[in-house]
């Protein structure tokens, strides 16, 4: 009886010791092209926590790319843009945000070398109230049929850089 008591304790203590904060998920981004200086990455955060969230920025080290922005799209007169997102991400308290493609996510411009499939590198994420945490970023290949989709992706990504 003492051993299960015992073995419930440590198992609600480890537990709860995971159950705070934001838990990200599989972060990824897919490769780019030649002369192609903008990216983006995907990952979904899951906010642990009883009370809202949001992630305010994204970095990484200086020769990854110029600017980092959080990004969403919107439907302009039935036209969908890419804009920066104002004051952060929300992460509501006990729900999981997906940053993915045609929603949120984390915009690079001035890559300064090409993502191609299989590299890693890390990316620094900031909240409005969890600690800070890293994320280690891979390149997946492109899924078929996606690559139409990134093309609009990136019209959409140059008038929303002018659009600032």
């Amino acid at each position: 009886m003492k051993k299960t008591v015992l073995t419930l304790a440590t198992a609600l203590v480890c537990s709860s010791a995971f159950a705070h904060g934001i838990e990200a998920g599989e972060a990824y981004a897919f490769p780019t092209v030649q002369g192609m200086t903008q990216g983006g990455a995907f990952v979904s955060l899951t906010n642990t926590e009883k009370k809202d969230d949001k992630l305010v920025s994204a970095t990484a080290s200086k020769d990854f790319a110029d600017k980092i922005e959080l990004h969403t799209h919107v439907n302009d007169n039935g036209v969908m843009r890419m804009r920066e997102v104002k004051g952060g991400i929300p992460l509501p308290a006990g729900q999981t945000q997906e940053l993915k493609r045609g929603s949120y996510h984390i915009m690079f411009f001035g890559l300064k070398k090409p993502l191609q499939e299989g590299d890693k590198f890390d990316l620094n994420l900031k909240f409005k109230n969890a600690k800070p945490q890293k994320i280690t970023v891979t390149v997946k290949p492109m899924q078929a049929g996606a690559a139409m989709h990134d093309h609009e992706h990136n019209h959409g990504a140059g008038e929303a850089k002018h659009a600032h």
